[in-house]
């Protein structure tokens, strides 16, 4: 795998290893310290001693204070603990273990002296602390005999850092693709719901009626109308979606909602939104496997991605493509729920821009330069690294402006350019934020609040004024993982009377 360039690397490695050369700085320090002072033990002066008897009697003891002082034997104990954990380490590099025994054993003394202090909230006395540094200080010579000296030591942590780096780099990848599975795993008990749903829509000729009924609705092309897409396999969400969408509007007999999910589940979506009532509002439900238009094998090359959820996803870009009739749609994801009207999303004005969405360069979200490769010039000759970023999730689309710019063809231009997977990782948002640079219009903060799938601290008053909130993260609300405090808002357009799911949740 290429390394990536200096300014394209992880803030997070940078700050490890400047982490790391601090520590090696002041290991070096105590080591030229400790040569200097020898077995000599700095005894405070009287008037030291005096200052803090009497903000020992009169003050608060803190011992992070008494580790900082310059002339305290606590801090004499603490830098002489940063020594002997580094040789611990090299000792049993070098398996000597009798000595790596010796010096774990001061340093847990050490330890214990420390925390003694900390409980009773007084400093350490030279009683008490001179025996262990004298101890530690031949052990630390006993060390330095053995060769274990600066240049040693620090190959051997450089070579342990290294090992270290490697082992939480594969953590880190390991924890993504677990946190991932998590997140797109649904609960055995909709397993069984989608089933029981696919078997009633190959049993019940009736629902294939009404869909084919419905296939033919003037209400799916009608302009006046208010017309929301949603593509995912997922039953519950998209369900959750819908009913928060209806049960917040004025007038839920003006909306339609266009909902393309894969083969597998198709059968079970066109059951559940044919058999229950969501006041009125028209449902249409697509198989993305009949667009026939839509080259997967082409696809698949661009993205590197087998996943039909990734595909669903790469849908968004061809909107007009999909609905060609339309001039204008409301995406929505499927971990989000609706608390407001949303009808006078489409009358905002876009002032010629082709996409409407809530920036993000405000939470604890990323510019452009956490999305994409700036060391690579087709990248920086063309864009801003300070350039706001904005979520997926809830984005109004203006596809008369889609058209004229021909932002689909942008997306095939970046897909193209990206083969070698340099310029950015998988995802559709770095794909969006390339596809409509130039083309977004920022919305009201209040429109779209992310973070409910990882951030257990958004403020309440922010979440009860959002017209939208968006579980983006791994702790999707239909997981057991979700989190507690979010998880009510979602639970309540869930129709959990519905016979199939009684069924499958008591079995």
């Amino acid at each position: 795998m290429r390394r990536r360039a200096a300014d394209y690397r992880r803030p997070v490695r940078r700050m490890l290893w400047c982490w790391i050369w601090s520590v090696l700085g002041l290991f070096c320090l105590v080591v030229i310290q400790h040569n200097h002072n020898g077995n000599q033990i700095i005894r405070p002066s009287s008037e030291e001693w005096t200052a803090n008897f009497e903000e020992e009697n009169y003050g608060v003891f803190n011992l992070t204070d008494e580790i900082a002082s310059a002339t305290s034997f606590s801090r004499q104990l603490a830098e002489q603990m940063t020594l002997v954990k580094a040789y611990i380490t090299i000792a049993k590099d070098h398996n000597n273990l009798h000595l790596a025994w010796e010096l774990s054993s001061k340093f847990r003394m050490s330890q214990l002296l420390l925390s003694k202090a900390a409980l009773r909230g007084e400093p350490l006395t030279l009683e008490e602390a001179g025996p262990v540094i004298k101890s530690m200080s031949s052990l630390i010579y006993k060390a330095r005999d053995l060769h274990y000296d600066i240049s040693t030591t620090i190959a051997t942590m450089q070579s342990h850092i290294q090992a270290v780096e490697e082992r939480a780099n594969a953590a880190a990848a390991q924890s993504v693709v677990f946190g991932q599975l998590t997140a797109e795993s649904l609960p055995k008990s909709i397993h069984c719901t989608v089933l029981k749903l696919s078997s009633d829509w190959l049993q019940n000729p009736t629902l294939s009626n009404a869909a084919d009924e419905l296939r033919n609705s003037p209400r799916l092309v009608d302009n006046s109308l208010y017309h929301f897409c949603i593509f995912s396999d997922n039953l519950l969400g998209i369900s959750a979606v819908v009913n928060s969408t209806v049960s917040n509007a004025d007038r839920p007999k003006q909306l339609v909602f266009h909902i393309v999910t894969d083969g597998v589940n198709f059968g079970s979506m066109q059951a559940w939104f044919l058999s229950n009532d969501f006041k009125g509002a028209t449902i249409e439900v697509q198989n993305i496997e009949e667009l026939s238009w839509f080259n997967a094998t082409t696809y698949f090359e661009a993205s590197g991605d087998m996943k039909a959820s990734s595909f669903l996803n790469h849908l968004r870009f061809y909107i007009p493509d999909v609905y060609p009739q339309l001039e204008k749609v409301v995406l929505l994801d499927d971990d989000i729920v609706v608390q407001k009207e949303l009808t006078s999303l489409f009358s905002i004005e876009l002032h010629g821009n082709v996409n409407g969405a809530v920036e993000t360069c405000f939470e604890a979200f990323h510019r452009f330069y956490r999305y994409l490769n700036f060391s690579n010039p087709i990248i920086s000759s063309k864009f801003d690294p300070q350039a706001c970023g904005w979520a997926f999730g809830m984005n109004v689309f203006d596809l008369i402006a889609w058209r004229k710019a021909n932002v689909t063809a942008r997306y095939h231009y970046w897909m193209k350019q990206n083969e070698d997977r340099t310029l950015w990782k998988l995802g559709t948002l770095p794909l969006g934020l390339l596809a409509f640079y130039g083309l977004t219009e920022p919305l009201d903060r209040r429109w779209h609040v992310q973070g409910l799938g990882f951030d257990p601290n958004i403020d309440s008053r922010l979440i009860e004024s959002a017209a939208i909130i968006h579980f983006n993260g791994k702790l999707k609300p239909w997981i057991k993982l979700s989190i507690e405090r979010y998880k009510p808002l979602w639970e309540r357009y869930i129709n959990m009377t519905h016979r199939h799911l009684q069924e499958c949740a008591s079995s």
